[in-house]
């Protein structure tokens, strides 16, 4: 018997949008693997395309966008030929999202202990009871005090960071074996930030959960993370281990954007990446980063496209110049 180690793999993958009888591209030749177990980021400024690859999974596009090429396989099935029962089986049950904002995802009408037993019956043949057994134990594991109390709060009487507290609940009372975390703390602050991640590391050890974490805090990355995707204009340029990444960045961007980060060092200035990310309508030819990256040659880097190549043992990343 083949044991599979990965529990997620994009390939290929081509996603475009329709606009005014036009068609722009918004991802380019997706590959990802999810290793079972581990955490992985996607990282890079906002409209990179981390959000509509984590969508791409869940099959909640937009309905002016459209997926041309590629696969998405879950378990060794293709999630693209899956029937819109299929994934409303999936979705909530083996693949849980945790979004930014988390009211979003809760209704505000019912009690939180009433939307646990809904998301517990609708996935799994148990009783009310039951249900409501289960749910008083999700709530233990993501430390939730005065369980019976709370169960009948409604949304607006939680706090941020609890609330966030009740999404993961809801994935580990359907047992996910994947959860999508897309900037789970970028409403929360610092403090709250920390046990959230803290929260989604332990649960990942205890129950083996894949997490495909969506950030654009790179220092959180770095604390939690095992693998890191970066990702510029619909391109993925970088792919390593948390440690290689960080220890040894192979482009020009990844090196920009941890240049960019705060320091507590006054005699350091803050780094900035000259320039802003493309709109998907802008038509850039060869690298779509050279008109913003200090490596920028003429005539190569504004004529070619660069491929994502092994650099070193497993360490990849698409540039002309490394």
């Amino acid at each position: 018997m083949v044991l599979m180690n990965n529990i997620l793999e994009i390939k290929n993958l081509d996603l475009f949008f329709r606009s005014n009888d036009r068609e722009f591209q918004a991802l380019y030749g997706i590959n990802l693997k999810l290793e079972k177990g581990k955490i992985h980021s996607l990282v890079g400024e906002s409209g990179c395309g981390k959000t509509m690859t984590a969508m791409s999974i869940m099959r909640l596009l937009p309905k002016n966008s459209f997926i041309k090429n590629g696969e998405i396989l879950f378990k060794g099935k293709n999630l693209l030929v899956s029937s819109e029962r299929e994934m409303r089986e999936l979705r909530g049950n083996k693949i849980a999202l945790i979004p930014q904002d988390p009211m979003t995802s809760l209704n505000p009408l019912y009690t939180i202990g009433d939307q646990l037993v809904e998301s517990i019956q609708a996935h799994s043949n148990v009783t009310k009871r039951q249900a409501l057994r289960k749910a008083r134990e999700v709530m233990d594991l993501v430390k939730i005090s005065d369980i019976e109390k709370k169960l009948e709060f409604y949304p607006h009487e939680f706090s941020g960071g609890m609330k966030q507290r009740i999404i993961i609940a809801m994935a580990l009372a359907c047992n996910a074996e994947l959860i999508i975390a897309d900037e789970p703390t970028t409403a929360l602050d610092v403090t709250i930030q920390k046990q959230i991640m803290d929260l989604i590391y332990e649960i990942k050890n205890e129950f083996g959960v894949t997490i495909l974490l969506i950030s654009h805090d790179l220092a959180l990355v770095s604390n939690y993370t095992d693998f890191v995707t970066v990702m510029y204009s619909g391109h993925i340029v970088e792919q390593a281990s948390v440690y290689d990444f960080f220890s040894n960045p192979k482009h020009p961007y990844s090196i920009a954007l941890l240049n960019s980060l705060p320091t507590t060092n006054p005699n350091l200035k803050l780094k900035t990446i000259i320039g802003a990310p493309p709109s998907i309508q802008e038509e850039i030819a060869g690298c779509k980063f050279h008109p913003r990256c200090d490596y920028y040659e003429k005539g190569l880097c504004d004529i070619e496209i660069p491929n994502l190549e092994e650099k070193s043992q497993k360490h990849y990343s698409a540039c002309l110049k490394f």
